[in-house]
């Protein structure tokens, strides 16, 4: 009990608090698990550690000092020793929660650290009132792991507010969609097929690659990734990866992207570099029943036909090729619009003569 004077103690002996009641007072002491506070009445108050912060272990001496003045509600007036139990937390709750529900009314865009992660969502803590965010109202894309979160400050609005039920739920996905739809009005007013711009990786799949534009994802399809053939995007592209794309088209608000510039354009000299006649090297790429694709250069390939493998019979290519395997032909026929090329390895060939063919006929 603190020291007062004969006047003080002769008012409060007539002065009467009640359960509910919202007093202040003066710290005259404090321990590492208990506040205790002057506060006019003829007991001392008390606030221990659990009705002052949600921290489990928290020294209160670090938090509070002697002389501070502090508002608290009254939980009992007679805790059972002649002191009167208070609580700072449940008051500054309620006080958070008017908060809450101002902005609640109001649309307000709240910011707040994160507290804790839970299984389903993230905490947050407003003047000490609880939000709770779930993990799908967390982010416009989903997330599995939300630990990146913890201690970081966020911003979110109040979707649900109902605090009767425990039920104050924050929402930082609609912030987030509608400031990539700002973006996306933004960037779609001022960019046209042609342009090239940098991106970030956002995305890789089996067909191709999702490139974050600055609030628009375009789409790089595994056939735009390279003149030449890719065959997996998860092992040419990693997700934060800035890369430059150029736009190949735009149909409302889908973006689809290229890699396939033209200045490396493997047709752009076709007709000099393929013309027919041309004596070529190239590598097997790959086989069909009727014929072997040949790969030229990364983007062009061509097709060597089964009957122009050999003069020969030859009745399937695998018989005598191999995929890698390194072979020359004759360029024996070139369509640029249609971007084909004929090969023929039968042409190289020296022709039988008609002599020679008698000659054998003749030792038969």
């Amino acid at each position: 009990m603190s020291e007062l004077t004969f006047e003080q103690m002769l008012e409060e002996s007539f002065k009467t608090i009640r359960n509910g009641e919202v007093v202040d007072g003066t710290v005259i002491d404090v321990k590492p698990d208990e506040i205790i506070l002057n506060i006019g009445y003829k007991a001392d108050g008390i606030i221990t550690r659990s009705e002052y912060t949600n921290e489990s272990g928290a020294d209160l001496t670090t938090m509070v000092s002697v002389g501070d003045e502090m508002t608290a509600k009254v939980l009992k007036v007679n805790d059972g020793e002649g002191q009167v139990l208070l609580t700072y937390k449940r008051l500054a709750a309620e006080k958070g929660n008017e908060r809450l529900k101002e902005a609640y009314e109001n649309h307000e865009v709240l910011k707040a650290p994160v507290a804790q992660i839970l299984g389903g969502g993230l905490s947050v803590v407003v003047d000490e009132a609880r939000v709770f965010i779930p993990a799908s109202l967390v982010s416009d894309t989903y997330e599995k792991d939300l630990s990146k979160y913890q201690d970081q400050e966020i911003e979110f609005v109040i979707s649900e507010f109902n605090p009767r039920r425990n039920r104050v739920i924050g929402d930082r996905r609609q912030l987030l969609v509608a400031e990539r739809a700002e973006k996306q009005k933004e960037l779609f007013a001022k960019i046209q097929v042609g342009d090239r711009m940098e991106g970030t990786v956002k995305n890789v799949t089996d067909f191709g690659a999702f490139i974050d534009l600055g609030g628009v994802d375009g789409l790089l399809h595994i056939s735009e990734m390279s003149w030449g053939r890719v065959e997996n995007p998860k092992k040419v592209f990693q997700v934060g990866e800035t890369v430059e794309v150029m736009i190949k088209d735009i149909n409302d608000t889908k973006v689809a992207l290229t890699l396939k510039f033209p200045e490396a354009n493997p047709w752009a000299n076709a007709a000099e570099d393929y013309a027919v006649g041309t004596v070529i090297t190239g590598k097997v790429a790959r086989m069909t029943d009727f014929g072997a694709f040949v790969e030229l250069a990364p983007g062009v390939d061509a097709l060597l036909h089964v009957s122009q493998i050999s003069r020969a019979h030859v009745d399937k290519p695998s018989d005598v090729l191999a995929i890698g395997q390194e072979i020359t032909a004759k360029i024996v026929d070139l369509n640029e619009s249609e971007k084909k090329i004929s090969l023929s390895m039968k042409a190289l060939e020296p022709a039988e003569s008609v002599e020679e063919v008698g000659e054998e006929d003749t030792a038969e």
